[in-house]
């Protein structure tokens, strides 16, 4: 709080000091001290005048208007009165003998009371001097009283008494009190009754302790309000608000109650303001503010929240306390006095007056003290003292005006200096002045002067230096003006807003609006203009243009309008009134047109005048003389982004698109990295016609058809096309026609309404527009038409659509097809038919058809869809008409089984028989075919050969009742069985006894195991062991299977055995394998069976090793007996078993078979001459001879014979030796017996060695013949075609049994004979491959 001015203890000399404010205006404060003078000053502290008394000031009042101060004096009878209006001071006797006690101005009247001190009392009419004196109204001194509203006058005295008596003086109402009243107050209760406001109670403080309030129409129940004794003394108390008291005590606590009769004696707030002392209180209504003394302080708090301190004053200096305080009626200055003597007067409330230019503002600081600052430019502050208290201020680029009434007085501003130019005095009181850098422009009653600031020193024509507006002949008044860097802008009236040009000295635009125009607010280059009109209706004016645009939502509140002064931001606005502020934007470029929009509103702090706006900051002044500034809610995009949600950085997003704040709303979006953030950018882009923004955006979200689109179209200079097209873009359609129609390319509006199927608008727009277009979109809309079922208008439209040009033969063929289809729908059937049939398509006759059909017209769409060789649907619906001679036309030409099958049904109706079968063959209906074969023509064989085609369970079913009536039950089962009527085929050859072909037939089906059985229990009971085993086998009853199988008689072929062997393979069961192999050791009927079937049994059960050692003893007997075949055959069969199942081969077996596949081979190669291969695997088999004991002789003979052929003397010769002993000697045939000899008696001995190749292990070079390396002593693998070892160069194998055989050798051998001697499967040469690898072959696999 600013301290206006101190009256120190010298100056008023004396205390304790009393003062009292002027009522009302509060421009006067009067104040006395213990110097029998009282002084009046002014609100600046320039003492006016000072009247002398006789004593001690005793009481002064000031009447309700604050004309008159009244004065009275220790013992003095006279009342002083000084005039406020003239300065003058009068004194008037009071008629009384006695000194004055008492004194007090009536509320509402010149009336005043005066007291003495022994009861009298005087009342004096200012106005009519008369004065009614009443004696003995009280028996001792009057010290206090106050008058009502109701011209009632309370008084009390110390006789302790409180008399309520009229303006006349008469008594109303005595009341007797404990104690000595003091303070006394005229106040309404509070009660539930709002409309009872009379002051019918007066309060007052009884012995400083007790708060008494007494309603004199209620004598007999008077309140007495007692508080805590630690509080102290009553020293004032105060009423405000609705029937609230605020109640000071000495203690320093200040207590709230409310006088509510439910509420009374509640104490609503309690605090202990002040630590030592509390000496006053004090209460502003208009500031609505309570303040309070005490100690060495001052403490205000705001009645709204009395809990919350608004100010403190420290009056450290005061060192003996304060005293009184008292506020100015307005509530501006606040006064205090002290213990020691003193007075000080503090500004609490200052006019709010200010005034803005560009970004620099003025306003006052103090009553006579103005502070010019520019916080942007970062200007320092210049204060600026002035002459007299202002009621206006204007700032301009380099000076600044004050003014009161019709005088202002200019100063100009340097870097840190003011100078006062001049002061200057117009033709009436001013009520608004605006400067710009030369001119100031003054508005008073109704006109306005525009003069020069500093005409001094520049060369300015005279008559240029001022002006008055308007000119003479202009009758209408002025309301408002506004001076711009280039123009004088007034509004009249009348509703003219005229713009001066200044540097042209003449009117260069007016705009007449319906009403007059009260406030102006142009933007700081003058080129718009917010006016408010009579109506309290906003618009947005440009001169430019003329254009005028209303502001939405415009409060008739407004109190007026900034415009943004941030250079980027042109076009935002914010209008004001006293609770809120609305930020609007001016929208100049938009596909729309120009408009204004509300962005939003932010609340207002309490009494605070906006002066400045720059990037959404609003500088404003408040009533302590000091600035604050208010962020808008419309840009809280600008604050700091860290930590905020989604939902707000949207909402954010939002505000900055309405203010055409693209940069920041690109990095919201970035923020954000929501797709549809960027789309909400890109359409505002759109929207205000932001082209390379737009662009942009489109790009970052990878919109290419957007990016083309907009880069397409971004050079067009023409604004209304370039708008429609946007607009069409933000599917605004009607808009965009609108925009195309006034643009230089009308008939974009006709190509989008095209494009977007309004057909009924294209074709609207073609008649002014494109007339021969009209066809085109009439063949169109009719389509569209014919979709929704509009057929009377689509075929209005087909008919506009035909053009009979050739060079839209294809178009009018459409058209006309739609006038066949839209004839017949509308049942103009004769047209319509008539002209599917003329016109060249298929598909039109197959639609006319379809229409023809669902209408019931049966003949026509036929003959419809048989001209458009739909002979599928023709035929359909001459079955529907029973044209069967027509169907039977068609036949030939349809693909559809349902028409054959309804055609087919038709003829067998009828009896002809030969045509329905070839119908129901064509319809695939075998069964019907079968049926007709069986039942009408007699063809059994035909019926059965169909059934066994087609596997049709029905048909076989009627083959089956066909060949059961003739008898024939062996067919009937095998038919019965084929249509899964088992239990039918069972029965029947059980009847029939036919049971072997039911189980023959059965077998070969997927049969059920009850199947398999029920015929295994009829063989069982009929005593047929083998099939009862083998249909026990089938259904998995092994064990009796296995009984019966062993039952069974044998046979040459011995299948019980076999199938015996077969059912322990699959049953897996111990005891079922252990009974079988004792019935083949012969341990249950003493005959031992043939080893092979143990053999097989082993094989069975995947006893490999066992089957193995008894494969060796079936070849070893085999051997013997001489069927050396069927010897290699077995050890085959076994070798390639264990290789498949990955077990070592016995050594034993592996020899066996390869002296036994030596044998065989001789065979071969002698067949082919080749002696050479022959001698040497015979060579190998007489080494080993032991092993063919039923052949010994003949083999050793041919060996010699076969060694002789191939040069092998010296072999020959040790093999005939061996034929001469005894036990051979005899046996040799005759034929080479004398030969034999002869080689004996005269032995050659001369041998060629045998040729060598290298072993397929270790390299090492032996006899070919040899299998066993001395190298490495391997087991060599042999050739299953010379019996030679392997080379690994020429390695191929048989791709059957894959034995591994010379790859050259194999070949030779097959282009003899077909068969691979190992496994005697045939070989194709062709599929014989070499083997790069044979590693795999040379793994051991023997043991």
């Amino acid at each position: 709080m600013k301290r206006v001015f101190s009256l120190l203890e010298k100056t008023v000399l004396g205390s304790p000091v009393q003062f009292a404010w002027q009522k009302t205006l509060g421009n006067f404060i009067a104040v006395t001290g213990a110097d029998h003078i009282v002084k009046i000053f002014d609100r600046h502290g320039q003492k006016k005048n000072e009247i002398n008394l006789p004593g001690n000031c005793i009481a002064m009042d000031w009447d309700q208007d604050g004309d008159t101060l009244a004065i009275i004096a220790d013992k003095s009878s006279s009342i002083y009165l000084w005039d406020a209006n003239t300065n003058k001071t009068s004194q008037m006797d009071s008629g009384m003998r006695e000194p004055m006690s008492f004194l007090r101005w009536s509320k509402t009247e010149a009336l005043l009371a005066a007291g003495t001190a022994k009861g009298n009392l005087l009342i004096y009419n200012r106005q009519t001097s008369r004065k009614i004196p009443i004696l003995g109204k009280h028996t001792k001194r009057i010290t206090c009283g106050c008058w009502s509203s109701e011209k009632l006058l309370a008084l009390g005295g110390e006789d302790r008494l409180i008399t309520i008596s009229n303006h006349e003086g008469d008594t109303i109402r005595v009341a007797t009190l404990k104690g000595e009243p003091s303070d006394m107050q005229f106040i309404v209760m509070k009660t539930d009754d709002r409309m009872s406001g009379s002051e019918t109670t007066v309060s007052v403080i009884v012995g400083k302790k007790i708060l008494y309030l007494f309603n004199f129409k209620d004598p007999d129940n008077p309140i007495e309000l007692q508080f805590q004794q630690h509080y102290g003394s009553i020293v004032s108390y105060k009423w405000y608000g609705d029937g609230y008291i605020m109640i000071g005590f000495s203690h320093g606590f200040f207590v709230v109650i409310s006088t509510h009769i439910r509420e009374i004696g509640h104490e609503i707030l309690q605090t202990c303001n002040h630590k030592d002392n509390l000496t006053s209180i004090a209460i502003s209504q208009s500031l609505n503010k309570a303040a309070s003394c005490g100690d060495s302080c001052i403490k205000i708090h705001d009645l709204s929240d009395l809990n919350e301190m608004y100010a403190i004053i420290n009056l450290e200096d005061e060192n003996k306390g304060l005293d009184q305080l008292s506020w100015t009626d307005d509530g501006q200055l606040l006064a205090v006095s002290t213990k020691k003597g003193s007075l000080h007067v503090f500004l609490t409330k200052l006019p709010i007056l200010g005034d803005s230019c560009s970004t620099r503002i003025a306003y006052l600081t103090s009553l006579l003290e103005v502070t010019v600052v520019n916080h942007i430019e970062r200007e320092i502050p210049i204060t600026v003292s002035v002459e007299v208290e202002p009621s206006f201020v204007a700032v301009g680029r380099y000076h600044l005006a004050v003014g009161m009434n019709n005088r202002a007085w200019f100063y100009a501003l340097g870097e840190n200096s003011v100078k006062k130019l001049k002061d200057m005095e117009y033709l009436g009181t001013v009520i608004n002045m605006c400067l710009n850098s030369d001119y100031a422009a003054a508005l008073f009653e109704g006109k306005v002067q525009l003069h020069m600031i500093e005409s001094e020193g520049l060369d300015t024509q005279e008559e240029r230096e001022t002006r008055l507006f308007p000119d003479n002949d202009d009758k209408s008044k002025i309301l408002c003006h506004a001076l711009t860097s280039d123009f004088l802008i007034y509004g009249t009236d009348a509703g003219v807003i005229q713009y001066f040009y200044i540097e042209d000295w003449q009117y260069v635009n007016d705009y007449r609006h319906p009403v007059s125009v009260r406030k102006i607010f142009p933007d700081p280059n003058g080129s718009r203009l917010v006016f408010i009109d009579d109506k309290s209706d906003g618009f947005v004016y440009c001169p430019v243009n003329d254009g005028i645009y209303e502001i939405p939502n415009f409060q008739p509140t407004i109190k007026g309008i900034l415009w943004e002064n941030w250079p980027m931001d042109k076009g935002v606005f914010i209008a004001y009134d006293d609770d809120k502020i609305y930020t609007y934007v001016f929208h100049k470029d938009t596909i729309q047109g120009s408009k204004v929009i509300l962005a939003g509103g932010t609340k207002v702090p309490y009494s605070h005048k906006p002066l400045l706006l720059y990037n959404g900051e609003l500088t404003c002044q408040t009533q302590s003389g000091k600035t604050n500034t208010v962020a808008l809610s419309t840009h809280s995009f600008l604050g700091t982004l860290k930590g905020l949600g989604p939902n707000d950085m949207k909402q954010m997003l939002t505000q900055a698109l309405m203010l055409k704040r693209f940069s920041e709303a690109w990095e919201l979006c970035k923020l954000l990295n929501h797709q549809s953030s960027w789309n909400e950018l890109a359409r505002a882009c759109l929207h205000h016609m932001e082209m390379e923004f737009a662009i942009r955006v489109y790009r970052t979200i990878r919109n290419v058809g957007m990016v083309m689109a907009l880069e397409q179209i971004k050079n067009i200079e023409d604004h209304n096309l370039l708008a429609g097209h946007l607009a069409m873009f933000t599917n605004d359609f009607n808009l965009a026609q609108d925009l195309y129609l006034a643009s230089s390319c009308p008939s974009a509006a006709l190509e989008m309404r095209r494009d977007l199927q309004h057909w009924d608008s294209a074709l609207q727009l073609a008649k002014r527009l494109a007339p021969d277009e009209i066809p085109f979109i009439s063949k169109e809309y009719a389509v569209q038409l014919e979709f929704t079922g509009d057929y009377v208008n689509a075929l209005a439209h087909y008919e506009k659509g035909i053009t009979g040009n050739n060079k839209f033969q294809e178009h009018d063929e459409v058209c006309l097809a739609g006038v066949a289809q839209m004839s017949i729908r509308m049942g103009d059937i004769r047209r319509g038919v008539n002209q599917a049939i003329k016109h060249p398509s298929r598909v039109l006759k197959r639609d006319c058809g379809a229409i023809l059909e669902s209408m019931k017209q049966f003949s026509e769409a036929a003959q419809l869809y048989e001209k458009g060789q739909y002979y599928d649907k023709a035929a359909s619906v001459y079955i529907r008409c029973k044209n069967w001679a027509k169907v039977g036309e068609l036949l030939p030409h349809v693909s559809s089984p349902k028409i054959h099958l309804q055609y087919a049904k038709a003829k067998e109706a009828d009896g002809r028989y030969k045509e329905a079968v070839l119908a129901y063959e064509n319809a695939k209906q075998w069964d019907n075919v079968i049926r007709i074969y069986l039942d009408h023509l007699n063809n059994p064989e035909k019926a059965v050969s169909i059934v066994r085609e087609t596997q049709s369970l029905d048909g076989a079913k009627m083959v089956a009742r066909f060949f059961l009536q003739l008898g024939d039950y062996g067919s009937a089962i095998q038919f019965l069985v084929m249509s899964k009527c088992n239990n039918e085929a069972f029965s029947l050859a059980q009847q029939h006894n036919k049971m072997e072909i039911y189980a023959d037939i059965i077998s070969s089906e997927n049969t059920s195991n009850e199947d398999y059985q029920s015929i295994a229990l009829y063989f069982e009971g009929e005593k047929k062991h083998f099939q009862a085993g083998k249909f026990f086998l089938l259904c998995g009853q092994y064990a009796r299977a296995l009984k019966h199988f062993l039952k069974s008689p044998n046979t040459d072929d011995n299948m019980a055995i076999e199938m015996a062997i077969e059912t322990v393979g699959q049953a897996k069961d111990e005891a079922l394998t252990n009974q079988l192999i004792d019935y083949l050791m012969g341990e249950s009927d003493g005959i031992p069976k043939d080893a092979k079937y143990l053999f097989r049994l082993y094989m069975a059960l995947k006893q490999y090793r066992e089957a193995a050692r008894t494969a060796i003893i079936i070849a070893r007997e085999e051997q013997c007996a001489g069927n050396y075949r069927n010897a290699h055959d077995v050890l085959f069969s076994m070798y390639s078993e264990l290789k498949t199942q990955k077990i070592k081969i016995p050594s034993e077996m592996a020899t066996n078979l390869m002296i036994l596949h030596s044998y065989i081979l001789v065979k071969i190669h002698v067949k082919y001459g080749d002696h050479q291969k022959g001698a040497r695997l015979l060579i190998r088999v007489a080494n080993n001879i032991s092993k063919f004991p039923s052949h010994i002789v003949p083999i050793l003979t041919s060996t010699v014979i076969e060694c002789h052929r191939a040069g092998l003397k010296k072999s020959a010769f040790s093999f005939a030796a061996m034929l001469m002993r005894p036990e051979y000697r005899n046996k040799i045939d005759l034929k080479y017996k004398k030969k034999i000899e002869a080689m004996v008696r005269r032995p050659d001995t001369s041998e060629a060695e045998e040729p060598t190749t290298p072993c397929p292990y270790c390299e090492f070079l032996l006899p070919e013949c040899e299998l066993l390396c001395p190298g490495c002593k391997n087991n060599l693998p042999y050739c299953i075609a010379t019996g030679r070892h392997m080379v690994k160069g020429d390695w191929t194998v048989c791709p059957h049994c894959d034995f591994p055989a010379l790859f050259s050798e194999f070949r030779n051998l097959l282009q003899n004979e077909s068969m691979c001697p190992m496994c005697s499967e045939k070989v194709n040469i062709a599929s014989l491959m070499k083997v790069v690898d044979c590693t795999p072959y040379l793994k051991l696999e023997v043991e």
